[in-house]
């Protein structure tokens, strides 16, 4: 099934301008388009529309350790409310984190990266609002965090 996850505003990496009315088409785990509501409509014309306040754009890097919490899953998921699809390696060692972020899709990166919304890409999205809050994570194509 193919969703739109449409924003206020979309920014398909870190230092790129944002896309007003702007949209991500996904289908399964990956980026199928990138454009406006308008246009992802109508070339998607059956696809499940999310509409999301605020700036929607690629998922974070988490850099650091992982938040504490009572277990793995649960430090994973503190990660995804903050608006992260990664973590880096050197950080999910501790036992049963990396089976935690599999189970989660979290990819576990060697080093940083630059995040990006491209078309045929990983579906990793956040969506943010004017404080910075998340207000939604999408990980490899599924909405894993909604702030409600």
């Amino acid at each position: 099934m193919l969703t739109i996850h449409a924003a206020d505003a979309v920014r398909a990496g870190r230092d790129a301008e944002p896309v007003e009315g702007g949209a991500v088409a996904v289908e399964g785990a990956r980026v199928a388009a990138v454009g406006t509501l308008a246009e992802l409509e109508r070339r998607f014309p059956h696809a499940r529309v999310r509409r999301w306040p605020g700036v929607l754009g690629p998922g974070l890097v988490h850099e650091g350790p992982l938040p504490d919490a009572p277990s793995p899953r649960e430090r994973v998921h503190e990660v995804l409310k903050l608006g992260a699809t990664a973590v880096l390696a050197g950080h999910a060692d501790a036992p049963g984190l990396r089976e935690a972020a599999a189970r989660n899709d979290v990819a576990v990166l060697a080093g940083p990266r630059p995040a990006a919304v491209v078309e045929g890409g990983r579906a990793d999205l956040a969506v943010f609002d004017d404080s910075g809050a998340c207000l939604a994570t999408v990980c490899a194509g599924r909405l894993v965090h909604r702030r409600r």
